[in-house]
């Protein structure tokens, strides 16, 4: 464990610990919010009752990843933006390159994990072959070797991150590897070791890519998605599995499960079988009153736009707006970019007009599947493991600051109808 990362997460780690002492010494009994019985049966939708260092979501500005804006990050690399997770640093050129090193000779899947996904029927679901292809590693744990050991608990953080490392090396070769047996029928292609991360990752799926800009689709897909705050579906899961002293096979499969949801993961596809259906519909070139027609009786019908509106956020998703860039740096000249176009023009009055939104402008999901798709990648079912290639950035880098700081198992207190009305009730005549 002597290299880079590992050496800064040591030097950072005492000011951490020291300071969650501190902050739980002077404020640890402090009261915060009041919970409202529709909070409790509602999911829990905004209730502030986790710990997460690594990203924010404000709702009148978007995603902050450690203090940053996602925009000034969208040049970065991944690598860059997982040693920005971890340690609330960007790294040096050295440290990134360092990273990017550990990062390719990890990149070789064992032999048994292509053994045992060639075994299972061929129309699995690609998300359901990621999710076992990181748990069959999982044999290879060093931190569960280390507190088989008895390994002190302060010292197990070093070792989660080494399998962090390994699981993250692994993961583009996994899901391009079951990229092409799902889809290709053809065998995976091994990881170049003089390639970045993203690039590798580009290069595996076989995908065509003469002028290079597929690969920096993915280069930018995989830092916008790398991570959402830890109330998600898949980070809550990831963090929730880990906080029981779980390894990180166990906890980015049990995650990446939540994502595959189609309430989280699968918003992308969702938004491009829309578009689809659009131009299928109206044609490829629908005049604006005629989509503004179809928009209204959409709604009117009960459905929902897709790619339009957030549970957080209350402006146009910056992460949208990235991709939108992307496609006009590069002249992108496709039906599909164009009715994303008019799509931002005319949706948010519509569904202004329409009154049910809090939310009427488009978010990451009403763009990033139709540049996927106009790149080649046109096979849907893949779009999640995609999105859990990137988020599992995320996770690691939460699981890792988790147990850094120490922080205690998962157990919120669940209670029964009863229970709530009786709680209710109470308040109730407290109140008066």
């Amino acid at each position: 464990m002597s290299h880079p990362l590992a050496h800064r997460l040591a030097e950072l780690a005492p000011q951490w610990q020291q300071h969650l002492r501190d902050f739980l010494s002077q404020y640890g009994k402090t009261p915060i919010a009041q919970i409202r019985v529709e909070q409790v049966v509602g999911g829990m939708r905004g209730v502030p009752a986790l710990l997460c260092e690594t990203s924010l979501v404000i709702p009148e500005e978007g995603l902050r990843i450690r203090g940053f804006p996602i925009a000034e990050l969208a040049d970065r690399t991944p690598e860059e933006i997982f040693w920005l997770l971890c340690t609330g640093e960007l790294p040096t050129d050295e440290q990134t390159s360092s990273l990017r090193q550990l990062l390719a000779e990890r990149a070789q899947v064992p032999d048994y994990v292509w053994n045992t996904l060639r075994t299972l029927p061929p129309d699995s679901h690609p998300m359901a072959l990621l999710s076992l292809g990181l748990l069959a590693m999982e044999r290879e744990s060093a931190f569960r070797a280390a507190f088989e050991r008895g390994v002190p608990r302060a010292e197990l953080w070093q070792f989660l991150l080494e399998d962090c490392l390994t699981l993250l090396g692994r993961i583009t070769t996994l899901a391009a590897g079951i990229y092409r047996l799902r889809f290709a029928q053809a065998a995976p292609i091994a990881p170049n070791p003089e390639l970045d991360w993203a690039s590798n990752f580009a290069a595996m799926l076989g995908i065509p890519d003469p002028t290079g800009q597929f690969r920096d689709l993915l280069r930018l897909y995989l830092v916008l998605h790398s991570d959402h705050e830890g109330g998600n579906v898949s980070a809550l899961t990831g963090y929730t599995v880990a906080s029981a002293l779980s390894d990180p096979f166990y906890a980015i499969s049990a995650g990446l499960n939540g994502l595959a949801g189609p309430l989280h993961g699968l918003a992308n596809q969702e938004c491009l079988r829309f578009l689809l259906q659009l131009s299928d519909a109206l044609g490829p070139h629908p005049s604006d009153d005629a989509l503004e027609q179809y928009l209204w009786n959409w709604l009117t019908s009960g459905h929902v736009i897709p790619g339009y509106g957030h549970a957080v956020l209350r402006v146009t998703d910056p992460r949208f707006l990235l991709f939108r860039e992307f496609a006009q740096r590069y002249g992108l000249q496709h039906e599909l970019i164009a009715l994303v176009e008019q799509l931002y023009r005319i949706a948010p009055e519509v569904l202004k007009r329409h009154g049910k939104a809090k939310n009427p402008y488009p978010n990451v999901d009403a763009i990033s599947g139709s540049l996927l798709y106009i790149y080649g990648l046109r096979e849907f079912e893949f779009y999640t493991v995609m999105f859990g290639v990137s988020r599992a950035l995320g996770i690691c880098a939460q699981i890792i600051v988790h147990r850094i700081l120490g922080t205690p198992i998962m157990r919120p207190k669940s209670l029964t109808l009863h229970e709530l009305e009786e709680l209710a009730r109470a308040a109730l005549t407290t109140a008066s």
